[in-house]
């Protein structure tokens, strides 16, 4: 845990440093992109880690509960509305967990209002979000070798019908912890969050959307 905690302190600090790691490691050389005829601005996936290391509830929690507020005042500096806004939104996940569609980093659900009335948690087959409801993961990455560094912020934002038909009209977002746009499905001509909704296909019964792990779950009283 003493180990832990001076990664903790350290994290403001090796965000940047972590960013451009993960950004250097995940994506393919360039010039070999280009020669092949290919954006080398669109990934075919979410930055992976090569070796993610393991960690138990609480001390994913304590690590969390450290660093989420400054990293959610970076997220903010976006201008992204629900950036500005998620922590005060109910977290559905009890501690964070490592999500292997999101590259292994370690991430929380959060779900606004419009979503949460709508059933966000308890989705059956058939069901729909409706227009307004949003979803956010923030992540942070933790290494085998015990390095600790700010992740990115993941934003589905159900949009009208109609909106976006190849999205499933959802509209992605991908925020950095600088809080700059790596992506936006909006407003994004090189569509570097097309591999979003190629994933999240796999679940159009639940209106695209994955849910958290069953032991990482929260109960809510009434629910």
């Amino acid at each position: 845990m003493i180990r832990l905690r001076q990664a903790v302190r350290k994290t403001v600090f090796a965000c940047a440093v972590g960013v451009a790691m993960a950004i250097a490691s995940g994506i393919p050389d360039a010039r070999a992109q280009s020669a092949r005829g290919e954006d080398a601005l669109r990934p075919k996936g979410h930055f992976s880690l090569e070796r993610p290391g393991d960690l138990t509830k609480s001390d994913a929690l304590t690590i969390y509960n450290t660093i989420a507020d400054d990293m959610a005042r970076d997220f903010a500096v976006s201008g992204e509305p629900a950036a500005k806004e998620f922590r005060t939104w109910r977290r559905y996940n009890d501690a964070p967990y490592r999500s292997k569609t999101h590259g292994q980093r370690y991430v929380n659900n959060y779900a606004n209002t419009i979503a949460r009335n709508a059933g966000y948690g308890r989705m059956k087959e058939g069901d729909r979000m409706p227009p307004g409801a949003i979803l956010i993961k923030d992540s942070f990455t933790f290494t085998s070798d015990r390095a600790l560094f700010a992740g990115a912020l993941f934003v589905m934002e159900k949009l009208e019908p109609g909106a976006d038909p190849d999205n499933g009209d959802w509209r992605y977002a991908m925020i950095m912890p600088d809080g700059s746009y790596f992506g936006d499905t909006r407003d994004d001509p090189k569509n570097r969050l097309g591999f979003c909704h190629d994933c999240h296909e796999a679940q159009e019964d639940t209106d695209f959307l994955y849910f958290l792990p069953e032991e990482y779950r929260r109960r809510f009283l009434g629910e």
